[in-house]
């Protein structure tokens, strides 16, 4: 009799072992291989996640379907907006009428909106079509939980966590690009800004190992990565809870030390940690790419307070004017709530300050959102929808304007682009991203996809630009 591993991720391995077997009867039963479709809602975390489940799915016998008309359907969902979970119920119900017609089908929900008492509730009552819900802390036991279910006579099986200390990591993973990936450093988040869910649904922050990062930038750039984002809730605060001290600027130099990575991007930085080392080492370091994508959310100091963002307005520019010395030719992105409870005109209006003043290369701007479970939900002073609306399209404009005159800046200009693939929407053309992360669209061959090649920026189109292979 095989005993089951306890370590972790030997334990997973023995269930994928247990399953491969299982996998391929079913699909003798079926008369065809098995499928399966991931559903990825909201961040670049999330995105990492879903890489693993689909690693782990096809290490047991299943292969990418195209939609959800497949055999195992995982919606892996995001929950840091309340109408993001109302477009995840429907889609839920559009499965059960799917499942209905195929008896091999199985469907599991996981990510953040599952860490919600309410939604698990919602979904044991209202979707008992549902085989497998699981949370954000136990996305490894993917393998465990698909075992138990075959072999339980339970309709539903479901494993939420609160939280964990544990992090487990080199499990299978299917990446969606062969020349670049992304690579978590922290999980979790400390921050609680008041209009924010990510702490209570995705646990208080831990760091990886230094070590255990590199090996995996070495491990991707050995298989033909060429560019890696380093991903967290809030990166700059990394070296949290580690054993021997390691901050985000040592990080980021040992992972510009291993080979074969030509591009570092990272996301999320937060202003408040945002430190002179970690410019520096941007400054010196040529890998590491000249995007920063700066979250502010507001110009209004007291805004910011309520939003507990823990800097002002001035210490806000006055970083960017930092930023902006030391690398002249970097990219500033930043995200903006616009209708935050008690914004007055006079808020608002520091916020279109702000942008001015920062010439914000791309801004993502959100109407505010009320987020139950949070503290801001609770927050009176509501603004008037006619007034958001307002609010929302002026900033709109004035997001438009500055990018545009940021982006006018490089017209011309020959610069290093990492070719990601086809123009969709024009044949024969060709997409590649700037080390500042805009985009360009130019004639070319598909072979050159997942190369870093030199191309001309001849015409801007406020946000992307068409250009041409440098000779």
């Amino acid at each position: 009799m095989n005993l089951i591993p306890n370590k972790e991720p030997d334990r997973q391995f023995y269930f994928m072992d247990q399953l491969v077997p299982m996998i391929r009867r079913e699909a003798e039963r079926a008369g065809r291989p098995l499928t399966y479709y991931i559903q990825t809602f909201g961040c670049q975390m999330n995105a990492k996640d879903s890489e693993k489940l689909a690693g782990i799915l096809e290490t047991i016998g299943y292969t990418e379907g195209k939609d959800e008309n497949s055999d195992f359907v995982i919606y892996n969902t995001c929950t840091v907006r309340e109408n993001a979970n109302t477009r995840v119920y429907g889609r839920i119900g559009y499965l059960g009428t799917l499942k209905a017609k195929n008896p091999f089908m199985k469907i599991a929900l996981c990510g953040c909106m599952m860490q919600e008492a309410l939604v698990v509730e919602k979904i044991k009552k209202s979707y008992h079509f549902v085989d497998i819900v699981f949370g954000t802390h136990n996305i490894f036991r993917l393998a465990e939980l698909i075992y138990e279910k075959m072999n339980s006579s339970k309709k539903q099986l479901i494993e939420i966590w609160d939280g964990t200390k544990e992090i487990v990591e080199d499990l299978p993973s299917s990446m969606k690009f062969d020349f670049k990936a992304g690579i978590n450093i922290t999980y979790g988040c400390d921050n609680f800004c008041t209009f924010c869910i990510v702490p209570y649904v995705r646990g208080r922050e831990k760091s990886r190992k230094p070590e255990d990062i590199v090996k995996e930038a070495e491990h991707l750039a050995a298989r033909g990565v060429v560019e890696i984002m380093l991903l967290g809730q809030n990166v700059n605060s990394y070296g949290k809870g580690l054993e021997e001290p390691c901050s985000f600027a040592q990080l980021l130099q040992k992972v510009c030390r291993v080979e074969g990575i030509k591009r570092i991007r990272f996301m999320t930085p937060h202003p408040k940690d945002f430190s002179d080392d970690v410019i520096e080492v941007m400054k010196n370091e040529p890998k590491i790419c000249r995007h920063v994508h700066l979250p502010v959310q507001s110009g209004s100091t007291s805004l910011l307070k309520r939003m507990n963002r823990h800097y002002t307005k001035e210490q806000y520019l006055t970083l960017v004017e930092k930023i902006k010395r030391e690398l002249p030719e970097v990219s500033l992105t930043t995200d903006i709530i616009v209708g935050f409870p008690g914004e007055t005109e006079s808020d608002f209006l520091d916020t279109v300050d702000v942008v001015k003043k920062c010439g914000f290369d791309s801004s993502f701007t959100f109407i505010y959102s009320k987020r139950s479970g949070t503290p801001a939900a609770k927050f009176p002073d509501e603004v008037p929808e006619d007034v958001v609306k307002d609010r929302f399209d002026r900033l709109l404009a004035v997001c438009k304007e500055e990018s545009e005159k940021a982006a006018e800046k490089l017209t011309g200009k020959t610069v290093e682009v990492l070719v990601e693939g086809l123009d969709e929407g024009n044949t024969g053309m060709l997409t590649g991203r700037l080390s500042n992360n805009l985009l360009v669209h130019f004639e070319g061959e598909e072979k050159l996809i997942g190369h870093l090649i030199n191309v001309r920026l001849d015409e801007c189109k406020g946000f992307y630009y068409i250009g041409s292979v440098a000779q």
